[in-house]
């Protein structure tokens, strides 16, 4: 007899439109706890906007987000707040402010969402670089003194200071080198383990996809039109996802194109 587990995050029937464009169209998804999830899609596909969505920087249109069982989709004011210290991300861009030193970028979050004094934030965060190998000597570095690769990495150490349960990643790849690429999705990878968090990425990128992720979902015209584990999406008979992870212009994915 299998015993079903409530899902670390789930949304049901998810929609959300700005104006007359409509970029989620009903999702439904679930994450189970521990596992690492990636949403594959091109660009405008609504990746984004579903994260947002799940952290409340967005209010669905229709449907609901649901995490550890509980429905968030309309929390407000501390209740969302309490569910708020569940997550942690990686941006895009690292997202670091330039204006404060490494290790106080990494311990921000302790310090103002969490009330952690400085002494003790600034050894939490010396810890946590040293876990995405990065040495003490950083701590007192200025973001603009570090290469795109170590900025992912102070990142990555913001994301898993207050030790998280959910963590979402954004395009955790984009504009490094292949080499640099791969060092990020190992640490990813390390870091998930030794923490044993949930996580969702969304990613246009394949080799970083299948590296990360246990299960993937794609999300197309605001749809999830494929979700298994990772490794059967080599497998499917899905026209959209063999059309997206080979890079076919021909396929039922018609791109945009303006004259």
């Amino acid at each position: 007899m299998m015993v079903s587990r409530t899902p670390k995050v789930e949304l049901r029937g998810v929609k959300k439109r700005f104006g007359d464009k409509v970029v989620l169209d009903g999702v439904d998804l679930a994450i189970q706890p521990s596992q690492s999830l990636v949403v594959i899609g091109g660009s405008g596909t609504g990746k984004s906007v579903m994260i947002k969505c799940v952290l409340g920087i967005l209010t669905p249109d229709e449907g609901e987000i649901l995490v550890d069982g509980q429905d968030i989709t309309h929390l407000r004011g501390r209740s969302r707040e309490e569910v708020l210290k569940k997550f942690a991300m990686l941006f895009q861009g690292a997202a670091l402010f330039d204006s404060l030193p490494v290790w106080e970028n990494v311990a921000f979050g302790l310090i103002q969402g969490h009330g952690v004094p400085r002494n003790k934030a600034r050894d939490i965060a010396v810890e946590k670089l040293a876990k995405v190998g990065l040495g003490s000597d950083v701590a007192m570095l200025s973001p603009a003194e570090l290469s795109g690769g170590m900025q992912k990495r102070v990142g990555l150490a913001r994301a898993i200071a207050a030790d998280p349960e959910i963590i979402f990643f954004d395009e955790p790849t984009t504009g490094l080198d292949p080499i640099m690429a791969d060092v990020i999705n190992d640490l990813i990878i390390s870091t998930v383990k030794d923490l044993g968090v949930t996580t969702l990425s969304i990613t246009h990128d394949m080799v970083s996809a299948r590296k990360i992720s246990d299960h993937i979902a794609m999300l197309y015209k605001g749809k999830i039109v494929w979700a298994g584990a990772t490794r059967d999406i080599d497998q499917t008979d899905n026209a959209f996802v063999d059309q997206f992870i080979h890079g076919r212009a021909e396929g039922p994915i018609k791109m945009e194109v303006r004259a």
